[in-house]
This record gives structure tokens, C-alpha cells and sequence, in this order.
């Protein structure tokens, strides 16, 4: 018992009754996973934090002392080859903590990369431009802030928070030019817009992440996402008109953008943006792919009742030789991975007609968003080892037991865990990640009353809890809004509280209306 053999050092070089007490009754077969759990996320919390160690070192090291601290004489490691070989506590540790991350990695790493790619041609070739204009034209400029709003929901399904902000927040200047007011509206509705995206669809890394530990259909987490973040926004939006109309944010010279220069964003010729058709399909078109795959595996369950509009689709298709048929290739380009690489071909395709660049010019312009992807990739999987040491540590199966005993609500409970985890580190990716690795065991063979959709959108409500000042997030809309810190505390902090709040509510309110969807 070498984890236990190491606790227990600590804590007689330091004896203190109290500590003595919860030693002996922690080291009990019962409540020695939870002892695992809080000194492993104790480590990350102080390493990111305190030590400003960098997140993918400190969720591997967490997952390593999560492997040691279990205690294990061995460990049971599946080779390349699919033998399973025995070996010691500590090397056995580390080849845990190295098969977590590689099947973490594997199950995100080209999504993630994909994306990064569809995010930076609708910057470079002005789509993303061009669909915000759209929706401005839509709205009317005296409802702005609801066009900023859907249109950012939207368009960053497929882009990384940071990037849709540096691509938004110009025209929210812009408008506050032409209109004199209302500028913390503006930013407020894309921050609403772009966080509730980034916590609720794939292929964001969290989202990702979530889906993989419950095990959810993909198509089934996107609609849900969709649908249940649209709802979030708009009453989220009603917020950002409240404290827009308490606090005035000033308009300010910010992320080496002059003043001068925004003048013309909103001045910019038609004939320099695609067209609209062109500029939303890359965005569009992976999530309706995707979302038909979901569309046929209900079928098949319909049709295997013999009745519903399953089977009156099964029987338009060809029986069930047509309809298997064309579902193996529907579930072909319908894997988030395909339904990706169309849209990342085709948003190369749109940049290369309109800004008229080559393939060299293109290579040149992947490097950066693909570095950037790469990193979240690394942190991503480390957060997916860690989860996997937790597992296998025995902690999901201590936390549902406890849950069972309590009769705890296992929706609530999956937004506490986020939402702590991600006041203590900041960040909304770990934050799910870890929620997920405790709760992912809970659901297996347990009755949660309701569709897991609904845990896997309270863990991510609950990763944007209360963002502030040790979230990189927050130093971005900072930075790039002109806001001072007091600023963003007052705005973009409560913003995320409030929505997580709110996402929260109407997750619970679904789940008893719509329990299985």
C-alpha cells in the first residue's frame, strides 16, 4: 500500500489530533478514494495557481500521484498488442498515466485540430464577417446586441472562445462608434454567446471530453447543446442588458486596434466578403451531418418497435437493406471527424477563392491555429489521463456509492463539482474534465431519472461558474475590450455567473419536463 504508506508520512511529520483522526478513518477501503480525489485536485489547484506551473504538466503529475496514492501492489496494462501485462506499483502508475492520455488523445486530437483550421479561413476570407453583417441587416441596428448575440453563438461552434472574441469585439466597437451607446451590451452578448457555445458543442475541447467520459451519442449532445444553450442565451442576454444598463464601459484604444481603424469595419465593401451561402456552410454544414446520423439511429430504434415515422423511413428507404445501406455511409460522413474535414475543405476552398491565395500561402496560415490546437490537445489529454487515473483509482465508484447513500442529485452534483473545480483553476476545459471523470462512473448502471444529456450540460454550466482573474479567458476580454480589471469583474465575471446559473435552472427544469428528451 505505497499510496497510503506516503500519506500517512505526511502527515506524521506534521502529527496533529485532527489530522491523526481523519487519517485512520481515511485509510478505510471506503473512504480512501475520496483521500485520492482531494490531495489530486488539491495538486492541481495549487500547482496552476500558486506555482504557475503550466495545466498540462500539472494534470500529469496530478494523474501520477492519483495512480501512486491508489495504492495498488500492481497494475494491469493492455500492450500495443492487446496482451495484458502485469507490472509494478510505480512503473505500472506510469503506464496508466500514459495509456489515459493516449486514448484521450485519439478520441479529440483531429476534431480539435479541424476546427482550428475552419475558425482561422472564416477570419482570413471574411466569412465570419460576412455572416455577421447578415444578421445585423436581419436584427436592425437598435437590436444589435441580438444580432452580435446568435450570430457569435453560431459561428463559434467551430472556434476557440479567444479567437471568436478577437474576431467579434471590432464590431462592437464599430457599433459603439455609430452609436454612441451600449458598448457593454455588445460585449456582453458575445461573451454570452461565444462561452455558452464553447461549454455546450463539439468539437470544443471540453464538450469533447464530457462526451467521451459519458459516452454520449454526438449528435444527440450537439442538438441538446444547441438547444439548450439557445435558451440559456436569451435569458442570458436579458442580463447583459441589465448590467449594461448599470455599468458604462467606455470606449477605449485596446489590442493594438486604433480607433481610427475601426472607423472602417463597418465601412467595408460586399464585394470584398463571400457570400453568405459560402461563408456559414462550413459552420453549418458538419453540424447538420453530424446531427443526421443521430436522425437515422433513431429510425433504426423506431423501426425496430415496428411503428412511428422510424419505420415508414426504413420502409421509404428501401426496407432495411436501402435504409442500412445508405446509413453506413450517413454514419461515414456524419463522424464528427469527416463532418469536420468537409467543412475544414471547404472554408480552405472559400479563403483560397476570395483572398486568392495559393496552397503555399494556406500552409503558411494553418501553422499558427494548428500550434495553438496542438497545445489545447496536449492539456486536453493530460485532463483525460488524470480522469482515467481517478477511475481507476477506485473514485467514481466511491462517489456514487456515496450518491446512492445520499440520495443526491447526480445533475446538481455534476454542476457543484464543475463549478468548484473551476473557481479554484480557472480554466472551463479542466473544470469539465474533471467533473467528468468523477461522474462518468455514477452513470453506468445507475438510474440518474433523466437522459444523461442533461449532466453532460450541468457539467458544462458548471465550468462557467465565476470566472476572474486566474482564468486566461478573462485576461482576454480585458485586454482586447479596453476594460479595466474592475471592469471586467463586473461584467464578464458576473455575465458567466449568471449564465452558468441560468443554464443550470433550465437543465433541471428540462429534466423533469423532458426527462428522456
Amino acid at each position: 500500500m505505497p499510496g497510503r504508506l506516503i500519506f500517512g508520512w505526511i502527515i506524521l511529520r506534521r502529527p496533529a489530533s485532527i489530522a491523526a483522526m481523519f487519517f485512520l478513518a481515511a485509510t478505510s477501503a471506503s473512504y480512501w478514494p475520496f483521500v485520492v480525489l482531494a490531495v489530486s485536485v488539491a495538486f492541481i489547484i495549487i500547482a496552476i495557481s500558486k506555482l504557475r506551473m503550466h495545466p498540462f504538466l500539472a494534470l500529469i503529475l496530478a494523474a501520477l500521484l492519483a495512480c501512486l496514492l491508489a495504492g495498488n501492489a500492481s497494475w494491469d496494462v493492455v500492450q500495443k498488442d492487446g496482451k495484458v501485462k502485469t507490472m509494478p506499483a510505480l512503473v505500472g502508475a506510469v503506464e496508466m498515466v500514459s495509456k489515459g492520455l493516449g486514448d484521450s488523445a485519439r478520441d479529440i486530437a483531429i476534431s480539435i485540430a479541424l476546427a482550428a483550421i475552419i475558425g482561422m479561413c472564416l477570419m482570413e476570407s471574411g466569412g465570419a464577417d460576412k455572416v455577421v453583417r447578415r444578421f445585423l441587416a436581419f436584427f436592425g441596428e437598435k437590436r444589435a446586441g441580438w444580432a452580435l448575440l446568435w450570430s457569435t453563438f453560431i459561428l463559434s461552434a467551430p472556434i476557440f472562445f479567444d479567437t471568436m472574441f478577437m474576431l467579434m469585439v471590432p464590431l462592437a466597437m464599430a457599433l459603439r462608434m455609430r452609436t454612441g451607446k451600449d458598448y457593454t451590451l455588445y460585449l456582453m452578448a458575445i461573451c454570452c454567446g461565444g462561452t455558452v457555445t464553447h461549454s455546450m458543442t463539439v468539437p470544443h475541447p471540453g464538450p469533447v471530453a464530457v462526451v467521451e467520459s459519458l459516452k454520449l451519442n454526438v449528435g444527440e449532445s450537439l442538438v441538446g447543446g444547441l438547444v439548450i444553450g439557445a435558451i440559456t442565451c436569451f435569458f442570458g442576454f436579458l442580463f447583459s442588458k441589465w448590467l449594461n444598463a448599470r455599468t458604462d464601459v467606455p470606449l477605449r484604444e485596446s489590442g493594438g486596434v486604433s480607433l481610427q481603424d475601426l472607423q472602417g469595419v463597418s465601412a467595408k465593401p460586399e464585394n470584398e466578403l463571400p457570400s453568405f451561402f459560402w461563408s456559414i456552410t462550413p459552420v453549418i454544414l458538419p453540424i447538420l451531418l453530424i446531427s443526421l446520423t443521430t436522425v437515422f439511429e433513431l429510425a433504426h430504434a423506431g423501426a425496430a418497435k415496428g411503428a412511428g415515422w422510424g419505420l415508414t423511413m426504413v420502409n421509404a428507404l428501401g426496407g432495411e437493406l436501402g435504409f442500412n445501406g445508405i446509413r453506413a455511409w450517413v454514419d461515414f460522413i456524419g463522424h464528427k471527424n469527416i463532418a469536420l474535414l468537409i467543412g475544414a475543405a471547404i472554408s480552405v476552398g472559400v479563403l483560397a477563392k476570395q483572398r486568392r491565395f495559393g496552397l503555399k500561402k494556406i500552409e503558411d496560415l494553418m501553422g499558427p491555429p494548428l500550434e495553438t490546437a496542438c497545445m489545447i490537445i496536449l492539456i486536453t489529454s493530460a485532463g483525460g489521463a488524470f480522469g482515467y487515473a481517478l477511475r481507476v483509482a477506485g473514485v467514481g465508484g466511491a462517489v456514487a456509492e456515496l450518491a446512492k447513500n445520499y440520495s443526491l442529485n447526480l445533475i446538481l452534483l455534476g454542476w457543484v463539482v464543475a463549478a468548484v473545480v473551476r473557481v479554484a483553476q480557472g480554466s472551463a476545459t479542466v473544470a469539465m474534465l474533471t467533473a467528468a471523470s468523477i461522474m462518468a462512473p455514477m452513470v453506468v448502471g445507475a438510474d440518474l431519472g433523466c437522459h444523461p444529456l442533461y449532466l453532460f450540460t450541468s457539467i458544462g454550466f458548471g465550468a462557467m461558474f465565476c470566472s476572474w482573474m486566474n482564468d486566461s479567458g478573462f485576461w482576454v476580454v480585458s485586454r482586447l475590450s479596453g476594460m479595466t480589471e474592475k471592469e471586467t469583474l463586473r461584467t464578464w465575471s458576473l455575465q458567466l455567473t449568471a449564465d452558468s446559473i441560468i443554464g443550470l435552472l433550465v437543465t433541471l427544469i428540462l429534466s423533469k419536463l423532458l426527462p428522456m428528451v
